[in-house]
């Protein structure tokens, strides 16, 4: 199926999922609430889009994903095994329509790895949590802290725990010498791989 992503700011964020239009949990620190409006045009000044929309060839969302620097997160210091690096791209939080297709997850992660490569930013890092009775592909259509395995199927690994959380990096020094088509391909066959594992003779 064709799909298109969008780059998310101020003026696309209407097009979001409800639930995550007006939503500043990442963008607050303690009992501080910013403006959504104001914090988003502060960021694209600094950075530019904030996430991705995912949508289907009809024009129907099929996914939302919010990262930047962690500096433009403050939540994110507050976390268990925070706060992130300041190298690295913070993903903070996906939204799918359909939580019975998480390959939209995957397809929003590799958008975001593709962005911090052509940015030349040295990693990824998000925030997990160990859990082994969960589904590789198992996901709420809201989902701020990540199952350890879905990313660790991806290529993150822990840097630091606290409890079940973790904060998890996928360093982009070897995806970064790969041609574009070569490391969407190496990640796209990792993941295929992990949800349709090959017969057993």
């Amino acid at each position: 199926m064709s799909s298109t992503l969008e780059p998310l700011t101020r003026l696309s964020l209407e097009r979001a999922p409800r639930v995550c239009r007006d939503c500043v949990f990442w963008q607050s620190h303690g009992f501080k609430r910013p403006s959504k409006e104001r914090w988003a045009s502060h960021v694209e000044d600094e950075w530019g889009s904030w996430g991705t929309l995912y949508y289907d060839t009809d024009g129907r969302m099929l996914g939302f994903l919010q990262c930047g620097p962690a500096g433009h997160f403050p939540r994110s210091s507050e976390l268990p095994a925070g706060p992130p690096s300041s190298d690295a791209l913070l993903v903070t939080c996906v939204y799918i329509a359909d939580e019975s297709a998480p390959w939209v997850v995957q397809s929003l992660f590799l958008a975001a790895i593709g962005e911090a490569r052509d940015r030349r930013i040295k990693a990824i890092e998000t925030f997990a949590y160990r859990a082994e009775d969960t589904p590789r592909t198992g996901f709420q259509p809201h989902r701020t802290i990540f199952p350890s395995a879905f990313v660790g199927d991806l290529g993150f690994v822990p840097i630091r725990a606290e409890g079940r959380v973790e904060l998890v990096r996928l360093e982009l020094g070897g995806l970064a010498a790969l041609p574009v088509e070569g490391w969407r391909r190496r990640l796209a066959r990792r993941v295929q791989e992990r949800l349709n594992p090959a017969p057993v003779p």
